[in-house]
């Protein structure tokens, strides 16, 4: 379940990742540590994110997650980009990664299967397709818990 306050931080956190040619590609807070984390995960689509940009990234968002009070007391910002083993959210990242080797994981077993491991061929409003061996194979996208890159393969 998402935190309530993801909403709000996204919006503040996408003009700053956008006005230095960035865009954020995911935020977690965790609620569970003391103080909370609040990662957000950026990515340069031009090439590798750089330390810079995470650097730059989390001054202006420290000051504006500050200024607007939104997180209401004390937490820890961290500002990353995501590995090779990240899950994969946005159309876009749907289409760049169109051929790679993904791992698809369901909420309950689809056609006896929680995992499905394939070359991942696109996804649509019903449903994310993978190639499993030269096999077809369309996964209902209400079932899908997760859909991250396969590192090992």
């Amino acid at each position: 379940m998402t935190h309530p306050l993801i909403p709000q931080i996204i919006n503040l956190a996408t003009p700053i990742a956008e006005d230095r040619g960035l865009e954020v590609v995911d935020v977690v807070f965790q609620t569970n540590k003391r103080p909370p984390v609040l990662r957000v995960d950026i990515r340069n689509s031009q090439g590798e994110t750089s330390l810079d940009d995470c650097e730059a990234v989390s001054r202006a968002l420290e000051a504006v997650l500050d200024e607007s009070q939104v997180m209401g007391g004390s937490y820890v910002l961290e500002i990353s980009s995501p590995g090779i083993s990240r899950q994969l959210h946005s159309d876009r990242e749907f289409i760049s990664f169109k051929g790679f080797a993904v791992i698809v994981t369901t909420e309950i077993p689809y056609l006896d299967h929680k995992e499905w491991r394939g070359q991942l061929q696109g996804r649509d409003e019903s449903a994310v397709y993978i190639n499993q061996k030269g096999r077809a194979i369309a996964i209902p996208r209400e079932l899908i818990a997760k859909v991250q890159l396969d590192e090992h393969r």
